[in-house]
This record gives structure tokens, sequence and C-alpha cells, in this order.
């Protein structure tokens, strides 16, 4: 390949104004077990959204956002997989610079070969949402006929644990503004309850009963936790997508509950060799449940390659949840 130059969309700072400008980068040059890869889609998240606003403790700036990518490999050494032309999904390092650029260099045991069936613009809605769907069900030990709730079920990996929690054979509840109930029961949600209502604590004991909910994920974080524990039988499950505050002692007694955190960007910010490759596994589950039709795909919004279209929708996504996920597509 004979160009020098790559563009890049990078963050000048943090903040609301979401401070973007287009610039120049040289080539990245793969190492040992690095493809490179022409960039074809990037998927922003809410993490890109709150990161960018808030900042993120180990970023220098200028800082390039962007967690999700599809590209195809254009440089792989001999005897490296996936192959020269093969086109791959991956997940990418918060601690590092981000996907919204032209190429990147990956580690080939990271990521994810797309299959025919999928095109890439609806696979790179995946990986984020998708893994952390996956690792909630899996801390949550979910099995048939019991039951979850999913509170904040608007977003994103609700649009996931949903259908992978049926496919368990579990009872689903989720707490989403009404606006949202259609998707969730066409997704396979048992119930849905209107988070806004003055009677949801009621709504939910009138169908749930007196007992609480064997499993629980939380999705906003903060006090939240210490409400959803409310609802949680004894001894119950719960997963954390955003961490939690203090929790009052009394309660955690009361219900002796399990609470696993999920991370999906802990594969790499502890350095987990034997994480990242898990990333692998999962996206290629993601993958292939798609293409078999077992899952369906969160609907998808292309967003042009500029710093106007990117500042735009990150502003949007600040306070609002995304249950159209938008795909940036990138333009060489």
């Amino acid at each position: 390949m004979s160009a020098t130059t790559m563009n890049a969309l990078e963050l000048r700072q943090c903040g609301l104004d979401f401070d973007l400008q287009m610039t120049k980068h040289p080539m990245p040059v793969p190492q040992e077990n690095q493809l490179l890869v022409a960039i074809e889609y990037v998927a922003l998240n809410h993490l890109d959204a709150r990161f960018a606003r808030d900042g993120f403790s180990l970023w220098q700036y200028p800082h390039i956002l962007g967690l999700d990518a599809v590209g195809t490999v254009i440089h792989a050494a001999k005897g490296v997989f996936p192959s020269q032309g093969s086109r791959v999904l991956f997940n990418v390092s918060l601690a590092e610079q981000g996907m919204l650029k032209e190429y990147a260099v990956v580690p080939n045991y990271a990521v994810s070969e797309v299959p025919e069936a999928v095109p890439s613009d609806i696979a790179v809605a995946l990986p984020n949402a998708g893994m952390a769907a996956l690792l909630a069900v899996e801390k949550l030990q979910l099995h048939e006929g019991q039951s979850l709730a999913i509170n904040s079920a608007q977003g994103a990996v609700a649009h996931f644990a949903v259908q992978y929690a049926k496919l368990k054979g579990a009872q689903v509840f989720a707490v989403a503004q009404k606006e949202h109930h259609k998707r969730l029961t066409k997704l396979g949600a048992d119930f849905a309850f209107d988070c806004d209502a003055e009677n949801v604590c009621a709504q939910i004991k009138r169908e749930l009963g007196p007992g609480g909910f064997d499993c629980i994920i939380n999705t906003q974080g903060g006090q939240t936790v210490a409400e959803d524990l409310t609802r949680l039988r004894f001894s119950g499950h719960m997963a954390c997508l955003n961490g939690f505050q203090d929790i009052n002692t009394d309660l955690l007694f009361e219900k002796s509950p399990s609470i696993g955190v999920v991370s999906v960007e802990g594969a790499w910010l502890a350095n987990s060799l034997c994480a990242q490759q898990h990333l692998r596994f999962m996206g290629e589950q993601l993958l292939s449940d798609v293409a078999s039709g077992q899952i369906i795909p969160p609907e998808i919004k292309q967003v042009p390659f500029t710093a106007d279209a990117v500042r735009d929708v990150l502003t949007m996504m600040v306070d609002k949840a995304c249950p159209v996920r938008p795909v940036v597509k990138i333009n060489r």
C-alpha cells in the first residue's frame, strides 16, 4: 500500500462541547501477530459519549474515540490468521487510541471473522453491548424457569440480554419507558413495565408475587443498585454494568445477594490475554447467532465520518438511550 498517512477524528479535550477535529496521522505498521485493518465501520457507544464528556484517567489528548470496529485485513504476516482479505470484527481497549480512523493495527487473537451472511454495518453494532449482555447472563448463572428483571431496558445491552435470557428459558421482566415496550416484547420480554409510572412497584409485585426476582441486570449503577436489591429474592443474583454506591449493610444481610460487576473493557485494562481471547469467542457467538437468526440485531443508522456528524451523535447519546445504533461509515 502506497499511502503514508491516514485520516483520524480526534477529541482534543473532554467536555460537553465534544471538541472533535479531523487530522492526519502516519499509517500504522503491524508488528508480529498484528493485523493491519482497513476500517469500514465504527460503532458509537454510550461509553464513548460519557468519557468524551467526562474524560478517562488513562487518556492523553488528543484522543481518538471508538471501541467497536469492522474492517478488512490488508496485511497479515505469513502464517498469521485471519489472513489478508478477511473481514474482521473487534473491540479495543478503552485505555488506548480508538478506531475513528481509516486504518488500525489489532492483535490477531482478539478479532472475530465476520461470516458472509452478516453485513459489516450490522456486525459492528454487536460487540460492546452484546458482549456485556453475554457476560451478565454468564455471571447470573441464569437457567430455565428463573425470573430476570432488567432495569433501564430501553438500552443496547438489554436488547441482547432479553434475547439471550429467553434462550436460557428465563422469564424476563423489562423496566423501560412505555415507548420501548412493543420492541422489548417483540424481542421476547414476558412483561414490560413503565419505569415512569408511579405504581411500577405495585405492578411488579402483582405479576411476580412477594418473593422477588431470581436475577436482576442493573444497567444504571449508583443508587439504583440498592433500589433493585429490594426487589431481589433472598440469595438472588445481580449483574451490575455501571458500578454502585455504598449499600446499606442491613439490606445486604437481609438479601444475601451474589453481586457481579460486568466490564467488557476489563479484559484490556487488566491486561488479561485469556479475557481478550474470550472477547473473540463472544464476538464469534454474536455473529453466529445473528447469522442463524437466533438473535435479532439492533436497528442501525449510518453516520458520516465527519466531526459535525459524530459530535451530534455524542450529544444525543449523553442523556438518551439509543435503541437505534449509530455506526460511522469510514470513507477514504
